[in-house]
């Protein structure tokens, strides 16, 4: 069986042939063209755009980014990968999900904290916040990952640990930390030769790895998060686009990737081959590990409608990123969307992301 791709500047994503699936060419297109518009009018800069189902891959990209290995800042789905690449450990007996945080982080202590398990960090039900209050002070100052942790492990929690939902950034840097302990490396180190090597995900690294500035897509930070400096001129030290956070390797928000590669990874994840994970650790990844009555999320996945789009099966995950990126896979559809771009989710609604990714969802919903 012979694989189908339909290439625009990028190149096509090699995988194993499946059913052939017949992607509509010109519908696609059509979802693109909304890429192109805002590329021609600069309201997005940069962007890439990539679609597999089955075996037909189609991939364009539009703006400064000069095919779909363009690297762009990933934002959250950093997390999908981190989890990954916490996992492997996991899967080889050094851990278990519902341990205590304290029994590898003996310092977590108080107000509750013995009760927090590492699920509950990898699932956003751990009450820790999403950043710190003195985030602002430790970017500007930039602070090591370990004066993150130093802080996360005393900041007060916001809820009861396994009561409800908070999404928390901090929570997933945590469970990194517990990775770093235990097999004494980096989460930057630890993606690179667990997740990136195996996947042949060449052009992805947590940080810049040996990247340079001037291989990665630059961001539009005029009203980007909060968190990320807002596009206020006096955070340029330590902005999206700064040195600093382009090297730090946050787990939560500072991973690197092409829009193939992201592909490569939610591919494994769909059609599992051993290469990372066990089947069933990869089960636990993309199922909900929540309890009944709270909002349902896989260990570092979100589930279901991905951000805000619909035609999704309840089967789904994937994640968003506030630097303007999307990504899922649907199993429904034996599919998988990619949509980088460089224009922060917070800056336009609705943003070309979310208009793109309907249209896509709608397409692959048809076949």
């Amino acid at each position: 069986m012979k694989r189908r791709v339909f290439l625009g500047n990028g190149l096509a994503l090699t995988l194993l042939p499946r059913a052939m699936a017949g992607l509509d060419v010109s519908q696609l297109e059509g979802a693109g063209k909304i890429l192109a518009d805002a590329a021609e009018s600069g309201d997005v800069q940069s962007s890439a755009f990539f679609v597999q189902q089955g075996s037909d891959v189609f991939s364009r990209s539009y703006g400064r980014a000069h095919g779909t290995d363009a690297m762009f800042l990933l934002a959250s789905i950093s997390k999908t990968i981190s989890v990954a690449a916490v996992l492997t450990l996991f899967d080889e007996g050094h851990f278990r999900l519902d341990e205590s945080v304290q029994r590898y982080l003996p310092e977590f202590q108080g107000e509750g904290r013995e009760k927090i398990t590492i699920r509950q960090l990898m699932t956003h039900v751990s009450g820790l916040p999403d950043q710190l209050p003195e985030n602002a002070r430790l970017r500007g100052s930039h602070a090591s990952l370990s004066e993150f942790v130093a802080g996360v492990v005393k900041t007060p929690l916001l809820f009861e640990p396994g009561t409800r939902y908070g999404y928390s950034s901090m929570a997933i840097l945590l469970a990194t930390e517990i990775a770093r302990r235990i097999c004494g490396r980096s989460i930057a180190d630890l993606t690179q030769q667990r997740i990136f090597k195996p996947l042949r995900m060449n052009r992805s690294a947590m940080g810049l790895g040996t990247f340079e500035l001037s291989d990665v897509v630059m961001n539009q930070v005029d009203r980007a998060a909060p968190e990320s400096g807002a596009g206020d001129p006096s955070t340029k030290s330590w902005d999206w686009n700064s040195p600093y956070w382009r090297k730090l390797g946050a787990p939560w928000g500072a991973a690197h990737g092409s829009a193939e590669d992201v592909a490569r990874f939610l591919s494994e994840l769909l059609h599992p081959t051993g290469r990372i994970l066990k089947p069933e650790t990869i089960m636990l990844m993309i199922s909900n590990q929540n309890p009944p009555n709270v909002r349902p999320r896989g260990l570092g996945f979100d589930l279901g409608q991905i951000g805000r789009t619909p035609h999704l099966s309840d089967d789904t995950f994937g994640h968003t990123g506030s630097t303007g990126t999307i990504c899922w896979a649907d199993p429904s559809t034996d599919s998988i969307a990619v949509i980088l771009t460089t224009l922060p989710h917070r800056a336009v609604s609705p943003h070309p992301r979310d208009l793109v990714a309907t249209r896509v969802a709608e397409v692959l919903r048809k076949r």
